[in-house]
């Protein structure tokens, strides 16, 4: 699908390569590495003769020496990267990726492999006409910073929940503007903690705010009513990089993303049948869900697994130097139906991770090197979700012992804790405001595990709720919340209770600092978290 082989490119052959900047024609031999003149170099006199790159680029999945690159043309056309180490592109490599064809709606990616470690990569991508191929697309230019093998501070970002309840992309609020406050921290990534899209979520031209005011979006036939064709996923995906700031934050920072309900439809499950949703011509949740993963894959720069049978396995693990390694869960794929979540004792009803899931991350937690293991969950440990008025969306169901859901998350508890695992921190979002719980066994019913940090951000323009209810089964203490009881729900972005989370990693002391922060960037609660010792 790709070449593995960047190609270094000498002074002359930048300048020719420069020229696609510049409107000049270049005709490229893509076997041989010496571009060539075509025998009649034009001047392209209009950008439509050209590939469009219309929704810029963005990077992924990023690990100690590699990442994914992503963007989309707007025709059939084959993605190329030229990156260097310098802003000037000095000593540029170039890397042949795959084909944007219409099966894939014109997005292609590639994977960057062998990077320097602690450096800094200035990267454009060029999409090449496949018809004509002597036509190459302007540039669109993006960066990142690779890990470092020791020696630096890490600092990253999270948070979830993008353009939900009817708050979209309003450009006289600024649109999007919580992604252009993360992106002037500068972080070395962006963990999504899942609801990317709200696919279920029609976004209207207008909304009345209880002032009277209107809040005004800009729509598109896609997101003005709930998906269901794989055309109307991708655009709920499209929608939302129409948004500048957005734009700018994904060339900007690597992305780790994950899953959770409104990429496909609110608490979903598989092998649901929808009932009492008018809206739904489509009642077969696995055929949505089929069309979800496919518009989530093309349009999140994720890395396929392609020495795994399982090619589109969203749950996945990143090294990040020797302080750190992020484990991605997937909360959605493999669960059970949403119950009343007190069965006695484990079955394919209660699985929320699933067995082989659940294998795989106490393999990787018990192989892990890393002082610190962060868990990204879709969904949060304690807090009660409701599903209904008797069952339950998330792990947790109600106080007393563990049962349901529960015996999975029990049974992974005591596993770190045997194993005498150490330094595991949990980040998550789902619930719309942002939260610091402390999991102590002694305040549990079960008990049976090492105590913990969960931490909640979001939303990322979207409705502000809760704050939910804490059960007792594991002890969770709720050491801060960013929203007092009482508040009113679906609180506008306008109101600024929008919510992310970052982690700072300090590479002497190896103490992780987690903070909360709000719409501007404000502390709104932090605390430092000292390595075990």
């Amino acid at each position: 699908m790709e070449s593995n082989s960047p190609l270094k490119l000498n002074r002359r052959q930048f300048l020719l390569r420069s020229a696609i900047t510049t409107g000049g024609i270049i005709a490229t031999n893509l076997v041989s590495r010496t571009p060539v003149f075509a025998q009649a170099p034009a001047i392209i006199t209009s950008d439509k003769m050209r590939p469009g790159i219309p929704y810029g680029v963005a990077c992924g999945d990023i690990s100690n020496d590699n990442i994914i690159i992503w963007s989309r043309s707007d025709r059939p056309a084959r993605m190329l990267v030229e990156y260097s180490t310098s802003e000037s592109f000095r000593n540029v490599q170039r890397v042949f990726g795959s084909n944007a064809l219409e099966n894939s709606d014109f997005t292609a990616r590639l994977n960057l492999k062998n990077l320097p470690p602690n450096q800094q990569i200035f990267y454009r991508v060029i999409f090449q006409d496949l018809d004509y191929k002597n036509i190459y697309s302007a540039p669109v230019n993006g960066t990142f910073r690779t890990p470092p093998i020791s020696g630096r501070d890490i600092f990253f970002v999270w948070g979830g929940d993008t353009a939900g309840q009817g708050w979209g992309i309003n450009p006289d609020f600024g649109g999007m503007k919580i992604y252009e406050t993360m992106r002037q921290l500068h972080p070395d990534f962006f963990i999504h903690s899942g609801d990317n899209i709200y696919a279920d979520g029609p976004i209207q031209s207008q909304v009345t705010l209880d002032d009277g005011t209107i809040w005004k979006n800009i729509t598109t036939p896609e997101k003005s009513k709930v998906a269901e064709t794989l055309k109307e996923f991708r655009g709920n995906y499209i929608y939302n990089l129409l948004d500048e700031n957005v734009k700018r934050f994904n060339a900007e920072v690597p992305i780790l993303a994950q899953w959770d309900d409104h990429e496909t439809r609110n608490n979903w499950y598989p092998g649901q049948i929808i009932q009492n949703d008018d809206r739904y011509t489509v009642k077969d949740v696995n055929l949505l869900a089929e069309r979800a993963r496919q518009a989530f894959l093309e349009y999140v720069p994720i890395g396929y697994t392609t020495n795994n049978p399982d090619k589109t396995r969203i749950y996945r693990s990143f090294a990040y130097g020797s302080l750190l390694d992020i484990f991605m869960l997937d909360e959605r794929t493999y669960r059970g139906p949403n119950t009343l979540n007190n069965q006695p004792v484990p079955s394919k009803e209660t699985e929320f991770l699933s067995r082989k899931q659940v294998q795989w991350l106490k393999r990787q937690l018990l192989s892990s090197k890393a002082t610190w293991k962060v868990i990204a969950s879709d969904m949060p440990l304690g807090l009660i979700v409701p599903d209904g008025s008797t069952n339950f969306e998330a792990w947790a169901n109600k106080d007393g012992p563990a049962l349901g859901r529960e015996l999975e998350l029990a049974d992974l508890l005591r596993f770190i804790k045997n194993k005498n695992i150490q330094n595991v921190v949990w980040l998550t979002a789902d619930v719309h405001y942002a939260a610091a719980h402390y999991y102590d066994p002694a305040k549990a019913q079960f008990t049976d595990f090492k105590p913990f940090w969960e931490f909640v951000a979001g939303p990322l323009n979207s409705g502000t709720f809760g704050p939910n209810q804490l059960e007792n089964t594991f002890g969770p203490q709720l050491v801060f919340q960013s929203l007092p009881p009482g508040t009113k729900a679906n609180r506008p972005p306008s109101e600024g209770l929008q919510f992310f989370g970052t982690v700072k990693i300090n590479s002497y002391t190896k103490v992780m600092t987690v903070t909360l922060r709000n719409l501007v960037g404000k502390t709104v609660y932090s605390v430092d978290l000292p390595p075990e010792k």
